[in-house]
């Protein structure tokens, strides 16, 4: 569904943009004169009020400053680091850590009532046992050159899986059949992986549903992502994760997560899968 970046993360620049230059013409100041007085290029004017280039905090505080209206720069600030979040690469998310990534968006996790994970490539981290979270995070690390603070982060991650215990939170899981069958880790970890999927069925707060690969699909297979109440979505690409905020999208995301939701198999079919899996390990 996702293969580059959000449109979200567009609109959220070219928002930024416009209020730049909502701001200069108000001022009476012309492109020209407020480069000349901060000491820019002109041409880097034209890239932040058409959305090319994101403005740092500081240019926006002169920006603010030469315009005359210092009271805009907290408003802007917090707009720009957001439209900044919404396309991050990994190789920047992880440069304090393993660790830190687990915990980024866990106040996030306490604050959704109701999550929605489609998983192509991985088990859902819910339900992700010890093991199987030792060799994904091992292979990431090792594929983006990250730090390899694995423990930390294996026990960071763990930590998140209280919120299927803990309030009224609700997990709609699909899992593609083939994330069953592909041998992220040994066949010992990957059979204890498939058993955790069987114990979590049997939770209250949990809809596991799996998509045969032999189904006739309503839509083709897509990128990971989750759904955050309606509120938000995380796409996660091999460069990137990507925060969908623009509510058309979000939109769009939920009714392709209903489509799939009706190709998928559940309880007796799902735990059918499953066992098949198991047996055949090793």
């Amino acid at each position: 569904m996702a293969t580059s970046p959000s449109s979200s993360a567009q609109q959220a620049r070219l928002a930024i943009g416009k209020r730049l230059r909502e701001i200069l013409r108000d001022s009476g100041i012309t492109a020209r004169a407020l480069a000349q007085a901060a000491g820019w290029d002109e041409s880097k004017c034209s890239r932040l009020i058409n959305g090319r280039t994101l403005p740092s905090d500081a240019d926006i505080r002169v920006w603010c400053q030469i315009c005359g209206v210092e009271e805009e720069i907290p408003d802007l600030i917090a707009a720009s680091r957001s439209a900044d979040s919404m396309y991050v690469e990994w190789k920047r998310l992880q440069r304090s850590g393993m660790k830190r990534l687990q915990e980024t968006r866990v106040s996030l996790y306490e604050q959704t009532r109701l999550f929605r994970f489609y998983c192509s490539q991985f088990m859902p981290w819910p339900l992700q046992t010890p093991g199987y979270m030792r060799a994904v995070l091992t292979a990431f690390a090792e594929f983006h050159d990250a730090p390899r603070d694995i423990d930390e982060a294996i026990t960071a991650r763990t930590a998140r899986s209280r919120l299927l215990y803990e309030g009224d939170h609700r997990f709609a899981i699909l899992l593609e059949e083939s994330v069953l069958h592909d041998r992220i880790a040994g066949d010992d970890v990957m059979a204890g992986q498939l058993g955790q999927l069987l114990e979590g069925m049997s939770l209250p707060s949990i809809s596991l549903g799996i998509i045969p690969s032999d189904v006739r699909r309503r839509l083709w297979t897509m990128e990971t992502f989750s759904i955050y109440d309606d509120q938000r979505v995380f796409v996660e690409l091999l460069s990137a994760g990507v925060t969908v905020t623009q509510p058309h999208e979000i939109g769009l995301y939920i009714k392709g997560f209903t489509e799939l939701a009706a190709s998928a198999v559940y309880g007796r079919k799902a735990r059918a899968l499953i066992t098949a899996a198991i047996a055949g390990l090793g």
